[in-house]
């Protein structure tokens, strides 16, 4: 199942185009370590850019759907998290 998974990951197939979506994917991810650093607006933009990328990840193959959506769940669910915490100050 691991070579399968790293297979997926490896290929970059797209249906945006060579790697536009993955791009975009690596971009809003990187961010998460410095989620608790950024504003709220920084957050509800990075919150707005994981909507906005979900349903292109959905037009992908099965097994590489499910991990870039379950990915960018964790992602996105980071950011909301720490943008919730901002407001609660």
């Amino acid at each position: 199942m691991a070579a399968v998974i790293a297979a997926v990951l490896a290929s970059g197939a797209s249906v945006f185009g060579q790697n536009d979506w993955r791009a975009e994917f690596d971009d809003i991810c990187s961010r998460t370590e410095q989620a608790m650093d950024l504003s709220k607006e920084e957050l509800r933009v990075l919150i707005e850019r994981c909507d906005r990328l979900k349903p292109g990840i959905e037009k992908l193959e099965e097994t590489e759907k499910k991990v870039y959506l379950r990915r960018l769940q964790l992602c996105r669910n980071l950011f909301a998290f720490a943008l919730d915490s901002l407001s609660n100050k």
